[in-house]
């Protein structure tokens, strides 16, 4: 795997800050905003390794992340944070009904930070970008069973074509989002018009 410069330099900033967030917790166990700055650590350290290794680095994150909770329920960032968890380890899951149960736990906690700070617009496009994830994938899952109906066979070549239709399909909807994320973005940091003179 060729890495980057810029990705190296990520890798060395989060590793140093979740060491850093573990030394802090040894000290106190009940800070809830060092267990958050450790779960988003471990989130970004995930998108680094392979998937298994992925999936539980981002298990601890959202351990550490109700730890947090449980010391502040009603922290916005934590909450937020979770979701993006919840998100991430939904996509990292093949079963499609695992998968949605995950996307709809992000949402939970995405409403929930945007409730806690109802004037946050990341929050607010956060939550936005999970309900078009969720109705995404509900059409996936529905244009695979259409798939499967049609191509009714049990061979293995049309299980790994489904396999990888599947995969194809995840990746034009990640994509999608994505550059929907985007631009919404994008469009909430326009500078504001000069004021009149």
């Amino acid at each position: 795997m060729d890495m980057q410069q810029g990705d190296f330099d990520r890798i060395l900033f989060f590793e140093h800050a979740r060491k850093t967030s573990e030394a802090t917790y040894a000290k106190n166990p009940l800070d809830a905003d060092n267990l958050t700055r450790w779960a988003g650590a471990l989130l970004e350290l995930s998108q680094f390794q392979s998937v298994p290794d992925s999936k539980k680095m981002i298990l601890d994150a959202v351990s550490k992340l109700e730890e947090a909770l449980l010391v502040n329920p009603k922290k916005h960032d934590t909450l937020w944070c979770l979701g993006n968890a919840y998100t991430s380890h939904a996509f990292l899951n093949p079963d499609e009904d695992e998968a949605k149960e995950h996307f709809d736990k992000a949402a939970l906690y995405f409403q929930q930070a945007l409730d806690e700070d109802p004037g946050n617009d990341l929050y607010r496009k956060s939550l936005e970008v999970a309900a078009k994830v969720i109705f995404c994938f509900s059409i996936l899952g529905n244009v695979l069973r259409l798939y499967v109906v049609f191509n009714h066979g049990s061979t293995s070549s049309k299980k790994k074509k489904s396999s990888d239709l599947k995969y194809d399909i995840l990746g034009w909807i990640i994509l999608a989002v994505g550059i929907v994320a985007w631009v919404g973005f994008a469009k909430s940091q326009v500078p504001p018009p000069p004021p009149p003179r």
